[in-house]
């Protein structure tokens, strides 16, 4: 168990500052949770923090302030960047169209140890491994603790590729903080791929370190590198796997994905279409990690069977860990649902079916409540005759949702029928027949898969609620739950993640809005009852 330690040279950036600026960044509280200081011509500086900033001191930036801290540093490389030696704080410019510095954003690098100790036994694999997050969330403070430990800690032979000097610090010499791993500066961004490959045939390097894989000709280099048994450590652009599926310059370093044309035996085997896609080859990363936040990582150790799981539309598995306060990792390993989730369009989030309750407890939650499975949907087939409409829309619909639904040619075994504007136009006989014999028709705008969607999730609720009617009055409660269940689900699904707006729910007794509120907090969401007695109903709201 390693406690972190941080250690940030702060003082050197402090004295790069205005006098003004020193004194008001002079107390330690103003310092712990720095994470940069900006300034712009003609405007207040800011000192910014996690979530919030504060001004410093009232006076406005004049172009002799920035001047003289352009002096102090020294040359700009291409990338508009600079830094002070032997530190791991960064200097950013804003020019103008005439090229003269009009904003600096003054970032603070620190060394944090004992961050590694989230991934310390994947080290010992010797697989390569790839980091990914959202701007800010320590990726490079990680990949240059890893370069450390392999280095000094097991050993090995690590080049860090150092584009902008963004991991080792600005100067000729290394941060101490990358341990005994050799540094390769990179002088423009655009030739990172070319270092890549010059570490690999100069150097003899056991593992290269490499930050921000941006391009497809480095995404091709670190294919080379891996085919060449080297190991790589790196991070890339994207929160999620499922990011990199959907980036066609990225999703080579998963495997690749191609289009696939499947045999009618093997299409109807997998309920799928025949046209799928799939993983073209082995990932150069065998191993991922989500990083959620500073303190929340998700580990994946196989990633291609985790990229097979996404494009079939279903959870891949992976391995929730998380620091707690004392430097203990806790491991969490969640549950996964058999059941598909909706495909292919691989959503940065994929939201689980919340009928089946497993994959959406929350870390550390106890058995599912009782009342969820009570209240699943009827099992019993659904009998759907199509007028004007492709049979395979349908089946593509059903597939998708996994329903309990099957097309018909008889109109005598049909529970409903599904038509397009035009379809009974065409037959007027069908429509006689079918108001003769009672069955029901929908009909849609167009034979599309979501109007057919829409379409089906109407009639299965309808049908739910017409079921309750007919039962006795527990069953009826039954589905008045199953229904309301489901319509807290299309909301969520539909409106509240995607347009992240607020939606209210239809009123429902205590007990089932009780229900709906638990489904909505499994969902991570919030949500409050509005209304008077009578008439209470669940408001659910975004994230």
């Amino acid at each position: 168990m390693t406690t972190e330690r941080i250690t940030d040279d702060l003082n050197r950036l402090v004295s790069l500052l205005p006098a003004e600026l020193k004194a008001s960044l002079a107390s330690p509280e103003s310092r712990d949770q720095l994470l940069e200081v900006v300034l712009d011509l003609g405007r207040v500086p800011e000192a910014r923090y996690s979530g919030w900033s504060i001004p410093l001191g009232a006076s406005s930036i004049t172009r002799a302030d920035l001047q003289a801290m352009v002096e102090r540093l020294g040359q700009f490389g291409s990338d508009n960047r600079a830094g002070i030696e032997r530190t791991l704080h960064r200097i950013s410019a804003i020019r103008n169209r005439r090229g003269e510095v009009v904003g600096l954003t003054c970032r603070v690098g620190r060394a944090v140890f004992g961050t590694v100790e989230m991934v310390r036994d994947l080290l010992d694999s010797g697989e390569s491994l790839l980091l990914m997050g959202r701007p800010g969330v320590g990726k490079t403070t990680a990949l240059r603790e890893i370069a450390r430990v392999l280095a000094d800690d097991l050993g090995k032979r690590v080049v860090v590729i150092d584009t902008s000097n963004e991991i080792a610090g600005d100067g000729d010499i290394p941060h101490p903080a990358i341990g005994r791993a050799r540094r390769m500066q990179v002088a423009r961004p655009e030739l990172q791929h070319h270092v890549m490959i010059e570490a690999v045939e100069n150097h003899m390097p056991e593992v290269i370190v490499i930050d921000e894989i941006g391009t497809e000709l480095e995404a091709r280099a670190a294919r080379t590198i891996a085919e060449r048994g080297v190991t790589l450590v790196a991070t890339a652009h994207g929160n999620a796997l499922s990011n990199l599926i959907k980036n066609p310059t990225l999703c080579d370093l998963i495997g690749g994905i191609e289009s696939v044309t499947l045999g009618d035996d093997e299409a109807r085997r997998r309920r799928s279409q025949k046209t799928v896609l799939e993983r073209a080859a082995e990932p150069t990363f065998s191993m991922a990690v989500e990083m959620h936040s500073r303190s929340r990582w998700a580990v994946y150790r196989e990633v291609g069977r985790a990229v097979d799981a996404l494009l079939r539309g279903q959870v891949p598995s992976s391995e929730e860990r998380e620091m707690a306060s004392d430097g203990r990792v806790l491991r969490v390993e969640p549950q996964l649902s058999p059941s598909p989730l909706r495909r292919p369009s691989l959503a940065p989030v994929p939201l689980p079916n919340p009928v089946d309750p497993i994959p959406l407890q929350p870390l550390g939650m106890g058995s599912v409540p009782s009342e969820l499975n009570e209240f699943q949907a009827p099992s019993k087939m659904f009998q759907v005759l199509c007028c004007g409409l492709s049979a395979q829309r349908l089946d593509e619909a059903v597939r998708r949702h996994d329903w309990a639904v099957q097309a018909v040619d008889d109109l005598m075994q049909a529970d409903v029928v599904l038509s397009v504007r035009q379809g009974l136009g065409r037959q007027p006989e069908l429509r006689r027949q079918a108001r003769d014999a009672g069955v029901p028709i929908l009909v849609i705008k167009s034979d599309t898969l979501p109007q057919v969607e829409r379409a089906l999730e109407r009639l299965l609720i309808r049908r739910d609620s017409g079921a309750s009617h007919r039962d006795s009055a527990d069953s009826g409660d039954q589905s008045d739950a199953s229904a309301a269940l489901e319509e807290c689900r299309l909301a969520v699904e539909q409106v509240v993640v995607p347009q992240g707006r607020p939606v209210e729910l239809l009123p429902r007794s205590e007990h089932v809005r009780q229900m709906q509120a638990d489904l909505v907090t499994r969902y991570r969401l919030r949500s409050d009852v509005y209304g008077t007695s009578g008439k209470r109903r669940l408001r659910v709201f975004p994230p």
